[in-house]
């Protein structure tokens, strides 16, 4: 099969040698310089100019990619977290006035109007006048700073590991114990995976403090208020406001909340106990042993690979090229960064998927996730410039939690019998159901922290308390464990890595809601629909990206109401059969 694989090639470079790589400052300056000063007489050359600009972002780009994907898949490599430094201290901070220079080159030529009715550059412009809008040099040794520390969780994480038995686990392997059916074995790893966390609980506190400060400096250099305020103009949240956020949140209170309450409620029933732990949150209700969706990271390659083909045969194709290539690094290991991500390559335009897999269902849904991101970066790879293809992150995440709903008529692949095909449909329902309230707890916390800059560690502790309190069910019992709930926090990386980056997820599940629903009703039609909206990479805004999917861009209680009611009919019937 491999034989006739088409493996993509670097498109040819006509700006950079073919054989430019990123070495130096030094080695780039000289293309900047001649874009910086080359003459745009018309808007065929202003085109041109563009066209060029994006070869050179975009081999930058991937060169950045590179050094992080390796500083994340070995953080005790100290050869990798140097090249990935070196590119934040020496080489990235020379780029961004000259990246300024550029835009205001851009946005000073006669020819911009023209080029801002032809499809796709009036998204191009409006994110470069935005970038103008913020952009202060003085905030430059403030972002490397913030790189720079933003690194150490990645390290104190990576190195988070506990005993057990002899063995040597990562936390991400130790949390498979909490799905066993043994009730002393769950208690014993969630005390030890906490009292790991919990040493590290000051260190993380002074990080988060010294980020949220370094932050702050910037969005006031910047002339904004708090930092939040700044990130939305930096996100480019040209379709909504905080004010929709905080309506998301209301609304997940209302018509989320209550069926958190009820599936807590219900499990507590299931397991015949008189309280409902944090380490009883995972098992299986019923007390059967832990879905095992594949073994080990070749089984959990092959089978995504043919639940992927069995759903459209271009999406197979993709996660095969990926594997031909070394793209996919998915087991958990010692000195491995914590979660999982797909990075898009720009100039190859074959992504890398990493992750932490072990062997539970949570992982075969990741890679499920990844995926969608993947086939997302491969529908758009050979658009014509490097900004057409970076979706807005509330399309990014359509992609991916879409590609979770939808792939599941095919998740017989890893579950062959009916029982744990249907349980692993249910689970996945849940989940749902999990992650909304918790997408707005964090986000809700993040807009708190933001607007409270120079709070003490104790009152961030507090209202992350009122906070976690108002999305979370009443049923689990948490006496003796409150410093576990005070730091729960802590675990969730975009807190410290990538601020604000997480309300996308919560938009992005209502709409893969709305597209498995599309998808139920007609799967020709639903698949197309997804597809095409995919397709469109950020040549259009997020509403129309959505309406080329078929579905809303809402946050309304009404819709939410309608989506949650489509979810609690799939939970009540049964999986379809094949």
């Amino acid at each position: 099969m491999s034989e006739t694989l088409q493996i993509p090639q670097r498109p040819t470079r006509t700006f950079l040698k073919e054989s430019f790589e990123v070495i130096s400052w030094e080695t780039l300056k000289p293309y900047f310089d001649t874009l910086l000063n080359r003459s745009i007489a018309s808007l065929t050359e202003l085109r041109d100019w563009f066209r060029d600009r994006s070869e050179l972002e975009s081999a930058i780009g991937e060169d950045l990619g590179w050094r992080y994907i390796k500083m994340t898949c070995y953080t005790d490599n100290k050869e990798y977290g140097d090249r990935y430094q070196d590119f934040i201290q020496n080489i990235q901070p020379q780029i961004a006035p000259f990246s300024d220079q550029l835009n205001k080159k851009a946005a000073s030529s006669p020819f911009l109007g023209l080029l801002s009715g032809e499809k796709g550059y009036n998204i191009l412009v409006r994110n470069l006048k935005k970038d103008i809008e913020i952009f202060r040099e003085v905030n430059i040794p403030l972002f490397t700073e913030i790189n720079t520390e933003t690194q150490k969780y990645a390290q104190l994480s990576g190195a988070m590991t506990i005993e057990w038995k002899e063995q040597e686990l990562t936390l991400q392997q130790a949390s498979v114990l909490l799905l066993d059916t043994d009730r002393n074995i769950r208690e014993e790893a969630y005390h030890k995976i906490t009292q790991r966390r919990l040493k590290d609980k000051e260190v993380l506190d002074e990080l988060y403090t010294k980020l949220i400060q370094l932050r702050h400096k910037v969005a006031v250099n910047a002339g904004f208020s708090n930092f939040r305020d700044y990130m939305f103009k930096s996100y480019g949240r040209f379709d909504y406001t905080p004010k929709d956020c905080f309506d998301f949140h209301d609304s997940i209170s209302s018509e989320v909340v209550p069926v958190l309450e009820e599936l807590a409620e219900k499990r507590k029933d299931q397991l015949n106990i008189e309280q409902l732990r944090p380490w009883d949150k995972a098992v299986d209700a019923e007390g059967r042993t832990a879905l095992k969706a594949f073994d080990g990271g070749k089984d959990l390659t092959e089978k995504s690979i043919t639940c992927f083909t069995k759903l459209d045969p271009f999406l197979g194709e993709c996660l095969k090229i990926m594997n031909a290539m070394g793209h996919l690094d998915l087991e958990s290991r010692k000195g491995k960064a914590p979660g999982g991500f797909n990075y898009p390559l720009a100039e190859i335009g074959v992504p890398f998927i990493f992750m932490n897999a072990t062997s539970t269902m949570r992982d075969m849904t990741t890679i499920m996730h990844e995926g969608g991101h993947a086939v997302h970066n491969f529908l758009t790879k050979d658009l014509a410039l490097g900004d057409f293809k970076s979706p807005p992150m509330e399309v990014a995440e359509l992609a991916s939690m879409s590609m979770e709903l939808i792939s599941m008529d095919h998740w017989e692949v890893f579950f062959q019998k009916p029982d744990d095909l249907s349980r692993a449909r249910m689970e996945q329902l849940e989940d749902i159901i999990e992650t909304l309230p918790w997408v707005a707890t964090i986000d809700k916390f993040q807009h708190w922290v933001y607007e409270h800059p120079d709070y003490t560690p104790e009152q961030r502790k507090n209202n992350w308390n009122r906070i976690f309190q108002e999305f979370a069910d009443t049923v689990t019992d948490w006496r003796g464990l409150e410093e576990a709930k005070d730091y729960l926090w802590q675990k969730q990386l975009h807190l410290y890595e990538v601020p604000f980056y997480y309300i996308e997820y919560g938009m992005a599940q209502l709409g893969a809601i709305a597209i498995w629903r599309n998808y139920k009703r007609d799967k020709k039609k639903g698949l197309d629909g997804y597809l095409s909206a995919l397709k469109l990479g950020n040549l259009r805004t997020i509403p129309e990206i959505y309406r080329a999917a078929g579905i809303k861009f809402d946050f309304s209680k009404p819709y939410i109401h309608e989506l949650m009611s489509f979810v609690r009919g799939e939970m009540a019937s049964p999986p379809s059969s094949h």
